[in-house]
């Protein structure tokens, strides 16, 4: 009879242990998935040109690196973008999105049409490390980085 009631014990240890193991994975795939929709509500107002949408996904104190090496904060970030029309289209491709705790950092690859001043097009193949940090009302991003892909 002891040993019967021993055993039970270790089951419902580890059962406890299962459920709760299964509800933190859940709870993780939930953020990336929560951090894949700013990433893209990020790309959308990046190329409708909307600042206010624009605002709300980054952070105060945001660094903005270009492939070039130019460096932007949010004042230059959004001067950029803000009702300018800079992007025809963004393309995301090979997206990967790592969370821990209440920071994620995502990397994909950045195809992009850009609308240039004088009429003309031009065309962007980078790839882009974002960092992103949880508040209570959704993820900000923090920090990115972009750099030259080789040529295929």
């Amino acid at each position: 009879m002891l040993l019967h009631t021993f055993v039970r014990r270790i089951a419902g240890v580890a059962m406890t242990a299962a459920l709760a193991t299964g509800s933190a994975f859940a709870h993780a795939a939930t953020d990336a998935d929560t951090v894949a929709q700013a990433v893209e509500r990020l790309r959308v107002a990046m190329v409708a040109s909307d600042g206010a949408t624009l605002t709300k996904l980054i952070e105060n104190d945001l660094t903005y690196g270009h492939s070039s090496g130019k460096l932007e904060d949010r004042a230059a970030f959004l001067k950029t973008l803000d009702g300018t029309n800079s992007f025809k289209s963004i393309a995301l491709t090979n997206q990967t999105v790592q969370v821990n705790g209440d920071n994620a950092w995502v990397r994909h690859v950045f195809d992009s049409v850009n609308n240039l001043p004088d009429g003309k097009t031009s065309t962007a193949h980078i790839g882009v490390l974002q960092v992103w940090k949880k508040h209570p009302d959704g993820w900000r991003l923090f920090a990115r980085q972009a750099y030259l892909l080789p040529k295929e």
